[in-house]
């Protein structure tokens, strides 16, 4: 079981970022690949999950333990699969996530892709009282993530891409349609913060 990988980001997509270790290049899967950067000259820590399937290996990446942690305990609630832990984490208020749990704000949960009332309940159930989120470091790694996601490009690539990490997240066109007016007008100078505040749209009431 792999702990984290200590690499060079050589690739960059809306599904996932390629780490290079030892001259393998690994695809793993993120809940924000545009927080990264493509740079074949620094390296960069990424804490990983291997699931391991009948007839499939897969890796999951986090900026840190924290997030780690968080997407541990969302894999243990029935009926919350990596896809969907991925699409929960992607929204960076984990202080708000947990507040939403305790509370028993089973309206919050459902706003996320594959999330309908009787899995909200039971992450309810059993995750309530039992969030532990370091709110310091996740601020941290998030201004971390503007820093390192400026891309060459424009506005318009920021919102395009931010889009089709909305697809990959598993958000539908319907879900997409409803926030891109207010999206397109957002004045932005990454990927990254594109999808923060399409994030924050889509969650928002």
């Amino acid at each position: 079981m792999y702990e984290y990988f200590r690499g060079k980001i050589t690739e960059v997509t809306p599904y996932y970022i390629v780490v290079e270790v030892g001259m393998i290049g690994y695809q793993v899967y993120v809940s924000n690949p545009f927080r990264y950067q493509v740079d074949e000259q620094s390296e960069v820590k990424v804490y990983i999950y291997q699931a391991v399937r009948e007839n499939d290996i897969t890796l999951y990446g986090f900026w840190d333990l924290n997030e780690k942690s968080i997407f541990v305990k969302l894999l243990n609630v029935s009926g919350i699969g990596p896809k969907s832990a991925l699409a929960i984490l992607a929204n960076d208020d984990h202080q708000g996530l947990v507040t939403a749990i305790d509370n028993e704000d089973i309206g919050y949960l459902t706003k996320f892709p594959g999330v309908g009332k009787k899995t909200a309940k039971q992450i309810v159930l059993d995750l309530k009282g039992k969030m532990d989120v370091d709110a310091t470091q996740t601020d941290l790694i998030g201004q971390q993530g503007l820093d390192l996601a400026t891309h060459s490009g424009g506005a318009n690539q920021y919102f395009e891409e931010s889009i089709a990490a909305l697809t990959a997240l598993g958000y539908t066109k319907t879900e997409v349609k409803r926030i891109s007016k207010k999206l397109v007008q957002f004045k932005g100078s990454s990927t990254d913060e594109y999808l923060r505040e399409a994030l924050r749209l889509l969650i928002s009431k």
